[in-house]
């Protein structure tokens, strides 16, 4: 089992950034890759970044150039840097451990409690 614990939202103006964190404990040699997800009200769950161990990453198109997704993989750590925020980006963010194979991440063992992440126009 990896817990994961979040930090790091708020509520910004447009045009603002933010920084998200997320620790995993546990059983964290289970895993090698994690993730950002993020649910705005009425609408399903979408997939904003993904990190592999070995540094692969992978962007939502709406993000794309904005947020930056890093790890520490001796801290077990992953951040998202969130630039040029848009009302749009207003959502819970959740941060997620899982796998990378052949390219592509799969998600949905473990989650974190999510962070509101407000931005005003």
């Amino acid at each position: 089992q990896v817990q994961l614990v979040e930090s790091g939202g708020g509520l910004v103006q447009a045009g603002g950034s933010l920084r998200l964190s997320c620790a995993a404990s546990g059983s964290t040699s289970s895993i090698n890759a994690m993730g950002w997800y993020r649910q705005a009200p009425g609408k399903q769950r979408e997939l904003v970044a993904a990190i592999s161990s070995g540094g692969n990453t992978n962007y939502a198109s709406s993000v794309k150039g904005r947020f930056t997704i890093t790890r520490d993989n001796a801290k077990n750590t992953v951040y998202l840097q969130m630039d040029s925020l848009k009302p749009e980006d207003t959502a819970v963010y959740y941060c997620s451990a899982g796998t990378y194979y052949k390219s592509s991440y799969y998600f949905g063992g473990s989650w974190g409690q999510g962070t509101q992440v407000t931005v005003s126009s």
